[in-house]
């Protein structure tokens, strides 16, 4: 695998490993956060590109967050629905 396909599959949260324990409310906290930060500008090219990682690693954590979510809502409707389906 060269070097570019790596980079394809960038993966915020290995970067920021820290977030990963975050729950969704406190990710999602985080990230307003962030993004608060980012858009009162008066930082450095640096730190707003250390901050935007961060800001990615939070949305990911809070993608999976909801997606874990979603899983579990439709098995949970899957499984109501299951009882109708045979009677």
């Amino acid at each position: 695998m060269t070097n570019d396909a790596k980079d394809e599959h960038f993966d915020p949260v290995a970067d920021h490993p820290e977030v990963a324990e975050l729950g969704y409310e406190q990710a999602r906290d985080e990230l307003a956060e962030v993004v608060k930060r980012l858009e009162a500008g008066g930082l450095s090219l640096e730190e707003s590109l250390a901050l935007w990682e961060r800001g990615e690693a939070l949305a990911t954590v809070c993608e999976r967050h909801l997606a874990g979510a979603r899983e579990r809502v439709d098995r949970a409707l899957a499984s109501v629905e299951e009882p109708g389906e045979r009677g």
